[in-house]
């Protein structure tokens, strides 16, 4: 069954307002008959403030004034609670990495000044006024903040990075950059992977010159003693 959001604080309400049995306090909140005693009696380990379940919309008043006409009766929720979703806004950002947050956005306006502050906003989980503070160099901690990769930070993807440096591009007129950041990398593995397959090849022609060309037998080499 739905409990009201706050059952506790709504337990000590219906005991306060209502001629409900306990019992159905219990029922309709989620608690143990002994709590709902022990908010009663005042005897609970913190004075609760009460939470009204019908300004709440989780109750309706008939639906109280049927439970105190009837002892047996199991109250009716109205509506559960909303889940809070997050489907707007900036992201979250653990605590341990939200003193790395100038130093990434730091980076993007060094690198990509055509990304706007909303933009960045978003992606990192910041405002804008702290934005602009590090675009101006008005930030209180300005001398202390270094421009680092906001990926290697760990405050976003590299997929998400590189969507957004292309969305921005394209609203801007300009040609999406090119990472060329590992093109080095890429070259000298390529080197090393060929030079190696050279080398296999080399090896494996050697070894075959190496080796005696099989002898053709006959009928007389087989059973000459």
């Amino acid at each position: 069954m739905t409990q009201p959001l706050m059952p506790h604080a709504t337990a000590s309400w219906l005991v306060d307002n209502t001629a409900l049995g306990f019992d159905q306090i219990a029922d309709f909140c989620g608690l143990h008959l002994l709590e709902v005693q022990a908010i009663a009696d005042d005897t609970a380990a913190t004075k609760l403030t009460g939470r009204d379940p019908v300004r709440a919309h989780e109750l309706t008043m008939e639906e109280i004034e049927k439970g105190q006409a009837d002892p047996d009766y199991r109250l009716k929720m109205l509506k559960g609670p909303e889940q809070v979703r997050r489907t707007k806004g900036p992201r979250y950002t653990p605590v341990s990495k939200r003193q790395d947050k100038p130093d990434g956005i730091a980076w993007i306006i060094k690198n990509h000044p055509e990304i706007s502050d909303g933009a960045i906003g978003k992606l990192i989980g910041t405002t804008r006024t702290t934005i602009a503070a590090i675009r101006d160099r008005s930030h209180w901690n300005i001398a202390n903040i270094v421009a680092k990769d906001p990926v290697t930070l760990g405050l976003t993807s590299q997929r998400e990075l590189d969507a957004l440096v292309t969305k921005a591009a394209k609203a801007s007129g300009q040609e999406a950059p090119t990472d060329t950041r590992l093109e080095g990398d890429r070259e000298a593995l390529l080197s090393q992977l060929r030079a190696e397959r050279e080398a296999a090849s080399r090896e494996a022609d050697g070894s075959d010159e190496g080796t005696t060309a099989p002898v053709e037998h006959t009928a007389e080499t087989l059973f000459k003693r």
